[in-house]
């Protein structure tokens, strides 16, 4: 019996086709029909009669969850699961699964982009260059060469920025959970607690996974501790940084400038106070968007659901004890 899969995530299968094709081989597909994320009601409609989903920003919650009939696998289209609610999903025998590691690369390059951006002025000059203005002085920069680079969370992600940011002759402190020992010697990154991290760094790089603990972890007590020159650099989520306490740290120069890949609510309210301050850069969240991650991301994304349908362990897996107490190939249908 060929299972059947719905395609939630917008970005699956639209830019490569390996993992649509790897897909269609083994299961009968259908897609999200609109350019957005799906509602709760949408998704629970969406949901209703398949064995699973790949899911990308909506918001899989107990109440969609508790809704399917015969959903047994999420496979979350990204590095985290922090949009699905795991305790419902193992009480309901939903394995979820996600794909880390895969976007490191392409989110690491993306953050040495808005920092190269964000201390040489770059898109401001471009803008007033495409207007007919020679303005060279007015765009004065610093170097990175001889500067503090904070980076919160030395993860995968955290640890490429550190790399790359040790070749442009930067000194590297970072702040984990917990101290990653094993990582300093190979990034030479020096571990710093929060607090004096935040006071020494003359650039802040966002790279910490959102949890609960981690949800709103630079607030106003936090940013009041950066330097007046320093820059924040944010691809991580947007909820990990407090917006109005950003904002206004940047409307009363508080801080340097800011350069945001992640926002609280994606799209963004583009009334917002902090789409009008002119010391802060932003991308629509295109940090993991490069073909060569797509395409690893994708391929994940599905080889984690055809495992699971033949019996076998994904290879990322948020709540195993479901695969350990169960047979999906015995459960279709």
């Amino acid at each position: 019996m060929r299972y059947k899969v719905f395609i939630a995530s917008r970005s699956f299968g639209k830019t490569v086709e390996d993992g649509m094709r790897l897909l269609a081989e083994e299961a009968a597909v259908t897609k999200n029909p609109y350019d957005r994320p799906l509602s709760p009601d949408e998704l629970k409609e969406s949901l209703r009669n398949v064995d699973a989903v790949i899911l990308g920003n909506e918001v899989c919650d107990n109440d969609v969850l508790e809704s399917t009939r015969r959903l047994k696998v999420v496979s979350r289209h990204g590095v985290g699961v922090d949009n699905v609610d795991l305790e419902s999903a193992t009480e309901n025998g939903i394995l979820v699964t996600y794909a880390p590691g895969v976007n490191k690369i392409a989110v690491a390059e993306h953050t040495m982009a808005l920092i190269l951006s964000v201390v040489r002025n770059i898109p401001e000059a471009t803008m007033s260059l495409k207007s007919g203005k020679w303005e060279s002085m007015r765009f004065v920069g610093v170097e990175l060469a001889g500067k503090k680079l904070g980076i919160v969370g030395l993860g995968s992600i955290g640890t490429e920025v550190a790399m790359r940011a040790r070749c442009f002759g930067m000194e590297v402190l970072y702040y984990d959970i917990r101290r990653r020992r094993d990582l300093e010697k190979s990034t030479g990154a020096v571990y710093k607690p929060l607090e004096e991290l935040l006071e020494e760094s003359d650039i802040v790089s966002v790279n910490v996974a959102l949890t609960p603990e981690t949800r709103g972890m630079i607030g106003e007590r936090e940013i009041a501790l950066m330097k007046k020159e320093a820059y924040l650099v944010n691809t991580a989520r947007g909820e990990i940084v407090a917006k109005a306490a950003l904002t206004n740290a940047l409307r009363e120069k508080r801080i340097a400038r800011a350069a945001l890949d992640v926002f609280d609510e994606e799209p963004p309210d583009f009334d917002d106070p902090l789409f009008r301050l002119d010391n802060v850069i932003v991308t629509p969240h295109i940090g993991a968007y490069t073909f060569e991650a797509i395409k690893r991301m994708d391929r994940v994304s599905a080889e984690n659901i055809i495992k699971a349908f033949r019996g076998q362990r994904p290879d990322f897996v948020a709540n195993e004890e479901v695969f350990s107490k169960s047979n999906f190939r015995l459960r279709l249908g």
